[in-house]
Formats: structure tokens, C-alpha cells, sequence
């Protein structure tokens, strides 16, 4: 697609950023003679018909939220476009990198430059809420550093705009799970504290180099953002006053746009908010000028449990890379892949999770633990007829033929969670896993080391092929092998044949899709899996 004329003016260059809904282009404004920034809604791509238009209104919106705010901090919107029967929006480019990409890079941020990084940001979204629009979606991945030290908010995909029709589905929460603020996860209405908590959170993260209330599983992080309060920061110094009084579970209690404003010009200044201290509740500890804050707040121990097999259990099929073996520090661990599963704490019922930059579609999921089968309709092109769509308990849906049963394989060991589904015990199956900290910087070097002990540990291993290409626009491995699954190891001996694809979210975690089934099956298997990856949609962390 490089090089592509889109709308007769704007000359398509490089990638310069994506995620699961969308992928952001450089390209050269050929009449105005200036370099823009275009974001492409590729998630149209992968979803069925029904979900289709809300992506293309949530599109529209995105561009009307940016372009009633008149502020240097939000990055400008100048057209939206269609072309290939989906919407194009036509950015200001900024040249730099975002604020998760900074405190990747460089570990954290210090608490001075954090302030000033908030102040800017604060100020967009005074801005946004004069206007009438509330963002929804703080977080480091929608803040832009530039080269020339400008802050810009940027990603109002899901913006909620004052007067407008809702263009989300009746209980459904939007929102990166991390930066969600509390009243949002007990299914509230958001108000302008809502994004307030989050800039909180991601200040937070800026200066920690890690996300306040991030648990081992997506709806553990619901239960901390609620239940817990964060750890106490080691690194906030004057800011971490100004960090709890945002992040107070209760919006009443959190300062208003206008006094954070002064606490983080004070802090960004190199002083201490005394403001920002009447705002600390007694209980969660004091900070004292010139000395390290003690705590931040009660946080308890909290196990998030694991998730119950549904359908026929039976005995997870030693087959492939998916063998025990031995580990490196985490290493030789099996496949992985993000889940973000959909819940209300407290409240009940069910919500749908929806992340922009890097995660997918909104993806509704009941809370029980039961994958909830649903119907086609809408995904004709995706999969092919009689399939049906289970949306599984851990966040993710997939489309399979109907009958096929759900057990897990992995339940959350060392940061691994992995299911599987079968329609004949696990002769065949569909693997789905996730690992939120994977041991390589790609799937393919990942690929590489596990094919090295596959050569050793299974008979008559071969790879047929492994290459890199793309999948859901990240950089994926497709590793295509055979062996012989011996009696001793399976209850399903001979010749195996599996294919695996795998890739590393922006976040840095990691996805795999993996079938396999006996050689003589292969056809079919092979031929079906191509519709599992097309219709597949995760949910991300």
C-alpha cells in the first residue's frame, strides 16, 4: 500500500504506528505540499457486518470530538476521507514518540518533566471538556512527545461527545482496562473526574515505569482499580501527592481540572502542591516536604482465581512446542497471547472492553465461566456457514464449528494462560494462549529457540516452514512443522502435523493461535484454521 494516492492528494509513505483497530501512516499532502499523518481503520477489516458500522461511526466521531477542541495539546484533525468503503482521518503529524513509548525506552520519566507532561495534557483535556467532549481513553499510548518537547492528546476514538447520540452498546464500558476509573468499571457514567483519574494513572506509570493497578489477568486489574489502592510510588517524589488526589476511587474527592492544573504547574516547577495534600486522606499516608512517601494506600494481597473448563473436560494432548520443558528464567514457556476478560466487579452483568490504539473491537462476554456460543449472522465472509462464535471467559472470541468443546490447559502459571478447544478430545484442536511478559524481543527469535528443543525432545521433528510476515499488523511468525506423538505421551499416537502464528503486541505481549491435528486430517485442518484467524478478535490487556 505504500505509495498509494488516497483521494487524489495524500501520498501514502510508511507505518508510523498501529495497533488491533487501526494502523497511522506518514504521507505527503501533494496540494498543500506538507507532511500529515493518516490513521487507516483496518479492524473493518476483520469484523463481522453488524460491528462494521459502529467502527465507522466511532470513526466519524473520533474526528468530530478532535475538531471541536481548539487547543496546541490535541493533535489536529483536517479531513476525513472514504476510500476502500472505509473511513480515513487526516492528522497533523507529530514527529516523536508517545509517552509509553518513552517510559519503554527509558524506564520512567522524572517527576518534573511527568508534571509538565500532565500540565499540557490537563489542559487539552479542560479543553475537550469545555467543548463538551470527554476522552475516555487516557493513557501513556495517547500522549505524544514531540522532538520540539510539545505534548499532545491524541486518540479521541471514543470520546463521548456532549448531546450525541451513545454509539455504544447499552452496559458496555470502552476504555483501556489499566486506566479505567473505578465509577467506569462499576458500570457509572463517566463525568470529567473520569478522565482525570486516568491522566492519574498514567502519570503514574510515567514516573514508575509501570502501570498503577496492572494485575496478572484483566479482570484482577478491574478488582485493584476498585478494591486497592496502588503501592506507594518510589520514584514520585513532589508528585505523589498530586497522584493520589487523582487517583481517589471516589470522583467527589478527586481535585478539580483547575486545582490540578496549580498542583502540577507547582511540581513541574520543581515545588511541592500543598494543595494537593488536603486531598490525601489521613489513612493512605502522609508525605512530608522533603521526605519519601511511606505509603500510598492500603494494598492487599489479591488472587484473581482461575477460570473453570466448560464442555466435555479432557486430558490436555501433549502435542508440539506446547510440551512441558525444561525453562530458561521463564523461557521455553509455551505460546501467548493478551486477554482482557469482560466484567463488572460488583455490579454484574456484562461489559465489552474496547482499545483503540492497540487491542481490538469491543468484544462482549458474560462473566460466568462458560464460553457463550452466539450466532454468524453479521460475519458472512468471515467464517463459513454453521460455524458459531464463542466468546470465551478470558476475554477473546473465535468462530469454530458448532460442538467443539473448551478446557484449559494453562490457568495463569507464571503469567501463562492457555485454553483449548476440540471437537473429539483434543485429537484436533485450536490452542489459544497469552503470556504477558514473554522472554524475547520477537516471536520469531521465540520460534527459533523452541524449534531448537523440539529437535531433541520429538520424534522425527521437521519444520516445513518458518517465515515472518504480518498479522493483525504487528510483525508475526507462521511456523509450520511434523513429528511422530508417541503412545507414552498422548492417547493419540502417529503423525502430527501443526502450524502456529504468533506475534508481540505494542504493549509487549505476546499472541499465538495454534491448531494441529493427525497428518491424514490436515487438509481440513488447515483450510479451517484460515477462517479461526480471520475471524478471531482478543481482547487486549
Amino acid at each position: 500500500m505504500q505509495g498509494l494516492l488516497i483521494a487524489g492528494r495524500y501520498r501514502l509513505a510508511d507505518t508510523i504506528g498501529s495497533g488491533g483497530m487501526g494502523r497511522v501512516w506518514r504521507a505527503h499532502d501533494e496540494v498543500l505540499h506538507r507532511a500529515v499523518a493518516i490513521k487507516e481503520l483496518t479492524a473493518a477489516l476483520y469484523v463481522s457486518e453488524s460491528d462494521q458500522e459502529r467502527l465507522l461511526h466511532r470513526t466519524r466521531a473520533e474526528a468530530r470530538a478532535a475538531a471541536r477542541i481548539n487547543h496546541s495539546a490535541v493533535v489536529t484533525v483536517h479531513d476525513v476521507l472514504d476510500h476502500d468503503a472505509r473511513p480515513w482521518i487526516v492528522m497533523e503529524l507529530v514527529e516523536g514518540r508517545s509517552l509509553a513509548d518513552a517510559v519503554k525506552q527509558d524506564g520512567r520519566i522524572e517527576p518534573a518533566e511527568a508534571a509538565r507532561i500532565g500540565l499540557w495534557v490537563l489542559r487539552a483535556l479542560r479543553a475537550a471538556h469545555d467543548a463538551g467532549v470527554l476522552h475516555r481513553d487516557v493513557k501513556p499510548g495517547n500522549v505524544l512527545l514531540s522532538h520540539d518537547r510539545r505534548v499532545l492528546l491524541t486518540d479521541f476514538g471514543i470520546a463521548q461527545i456532549e448531546g450525541d447520540t451513545t454509539i455504544t452498546r447499552t452496559g458496555e464500558v470502552v476504555g483501556s482496562v489499566d486506566y479505567l476509573a473505578p465509577e467506569r468499571v462499576r458500570g457509572h457514567d463517566p463525568g470529567p473526574a473520569s478522565d482525570l483519574w486516568a491522566l492519574g494513572a498514567t502519570l503514574y506509570t510515567a514516573v514508575e515505569g509501570r502501570s498503577p493497578f496492572r494485575r496478572t489477568s484483566p479482570i484482577g486489574t478491574m478488582q485493584a482499580v476498585v478494591e486497592e489502592e496502588p503501592a506507594a510510588p518510589a520514584h514520585a517524589g513532589a508528585l505523589g501527592p498530586v497522584l493520589a488526589a487523582l487517583l481517589r476511587k471516589d470522583p467527589a474527592d478527586r481535585p478539580t481540572a483547575a486545582q490540578a492544573e496549580q498542583m502540577l504547574a507547582e511540581v513541574a516547577e520543581g515545588r511541592r502542591s500543598s494543595a494537593a495534600q488536603a486531598h490525601v486522606p489521613t489513612q493512605h499516608g502522609r508525605y512530608e516536604t522533603g521526605t519519601t512517601p511511606q505509603t500510598f494506600g492500603a494494598a492487599p494481597a489479591f488472587g484473581t482465581g482461575s477460570q473453570t473448563a466448560a464442555g466435555t473436560p479432557y486430558p490436555p494432548v501433549t502435542v508440539g512446542p506446547h510440551a512441558p520443558a525444561p525453562r530458561r528464567r521463564r523461557g521455553l514457556r509455551t505460546f501467548a497471547l493478551v486477554v482482557a476478560v469482560a466484567a463488572i466487579v460488583g455490579a454484574g452483568g456484562a461489559v465489552a472492553l474496547q482499545q483503540w490504539n492497540s487491542g481490538s473491537p469491543s468484544v462482549s462476554s458474560s462473566s460466568g465461566p462458560t464460553p457463550s456460543p452466539s450466532s454468524t449472522e453479521g460475519a458472512q465472509g468471515l467464517v463459513p456457514a454453521g460455524w458459531q462464535k464463542y466468546d470465551d471467559p478470558l476475554g477473546f472470541s473465535l468462530y469454530l464449528p458448532r460442538g467443539w468443546d473448551r478446557t484449559v490447559s494453562i490457568k495463569e502459571t507464571d503469567g501463562l494462560t492457555q485454553v483449548d478447544y476440540s471437537p473429539d478430545q483434543g485429537k484436533t484442536l485450536v490452542r489459544v494462549a497469552v503470556d504477558t511478559a514473554p522472554d524475547y524481543n520477537s516471536s520469531y527469535d521465540h520460534m527459533r529457540e523452541l524449534e531448537a528443543a523440539n529437535k531433541t525432545r520429538l520424534k522425527d521433528f521437521a519444520t516445513l516452514s518458518m517465515k515472518q510476515e504480518f498479522y493483525r499488523d504487528r510483525q508475526s511468525v507462521r511456523w509450520e512443522y511434523t513429528w511422530t506423538q508417541l503412545a507414552k505421551d498422548s492417547s493419540f499416537p502417529g503423525a502430527f502435523r501443526a502450524l502456529d502464528v504468533a506475534y508481540i503486541t505494542r504493549d509487549g505481549v505476546e499472541y499465538a493461535l495454534y491448531t494441529a491435528s493427525p497428518v491424514a486430517d490436515w487438509d481440513a485442518t488447515s483450510k479451517r484454521f484460515t477462517s479461526v484467524l480471520r475471524g478471531w478478535q482478543p481482547n487486549p490487556a
